[in-house]
């Protein structure tokens, strides 16, 4: 990898324009609607007074594979998700046109044969009056650039759950092709459709995406910790530590601390935790 290139690298600023269609197929996408007749999912997937579901702030304004451009000389193929977090600052608005704006804001190298780690911000402004809705941080395992040398010693280290039983937990069972329709709201890596290209990949058959997970564990929060109340979520982080399979059972276990609540989320099938050190603020 090539470090100066990389926090030197220009993100042009994109727009994207929000359609109540957009919002309705993402809700879908991360299984809001089990509760069909309910108005605490309506509220996501249908036109009157729609809602947007607050992790989609997550896709919005996709940067591209710019991780792919030659020039900053990165292991792409090797890439892992690790990190991924949201904070609120207002909610979006269907039919509003957003702009992210990106930049690489750390890089940590954990030295020859270890990987790096890569810190990615989006800041999300409403075009028509300027102001910041949210900021999205993303952080990616490059594990093959260690020795690239990088801006930071050490990794911030993951909040720890509390040693005691669950407050709640909230068991939500993922559809056979909720990958098919996530990956409708942009992220089209064949790895979450092709069974062909997904054993290429390692795994017995296409994974769900993990952001799509990360929606799922909102869901729950929304469910076990808000009221469904949107607006009590003001900002949310994880580690992914698994991947998982569409049609999967997702339990997410929360403990309610001061200020918000920590959770974890295991694929119950394989007893296998899939997101880590979770974090919501909460209003």
């Amino acid at each position: 990898m090539n470090l100066e290139k990389v926090l030197a690298w220009k993100f042009p600023v994109l727009e994207h324009t929000i359609t109540a269609r957009d919002c309705m197929l993402y809700a879908l996408g991360v299984g809001v609607g089990a509760r069909a007749e309910a108005d605490e999912d309506l509220q996501f997937t249908f036109e009157e007074g729609l809602k947007v579901f607050p992790a989609m702030v997550n896709v919005i304004a996709h940067p591209g594979a710019w991780i792919k451009e030659p020039e900053l000389g990165i292991d792409w193929v090797r890439i892992l998700h690790g990190e991924q977090s949201f904070a609120i600052l207002g909610p979006l608005v269907p039919g509003r046109t957003y702009t992210g704006a990106y930049q690489v804001t750390d890089v940590v190298d954990k030295g020859p044969g270890k990987g790096a780690m890569l810190y990615l911000r989006k800041t999300l402004t409403d075009k028509e009056n300027g102001e910041v809705v949210s900021t999205v941080t993303s952080t990616y395992v490059l594990r093959g650039d260690g020795g690239c040398g990088g801006t930071s010693q050490s990794a911030p280290t993951p909040r720890a759950l509390p040693v005691r039983a669950a407050d709640r937990t909230i068991s939500l069972t993922t559809l056979p092709q909720a990958g098919l329709i996530y990956r409708l709201s942009g992220d089209y890596n064949p790895i979450h459709a092709s069974p062909a290209i997904a054993r290429k990949a390692g795994f017995d058959k296409p994974i769900l995406h993990g952001l799509c997970t990360m929606g799922v564990a909102t869901r729950a929060l929304l469910q076990g910790a808000c009221r469904d109340d949107p607006h009590k979520l003001r900002s949310l982080s994880l580690r992914f530590s698994a991947p998982v399979y569409p049609g999967e059972t997702l339990q997410t276990e929360l403990w309610k601390e001061s200020g918000g609540v920590s959770f974890r989320t295991t694929a119950v099938e394989r007893q296998i935790v899939v997101l880590n050190n979770g974090w919501a603020e909460l209003a």
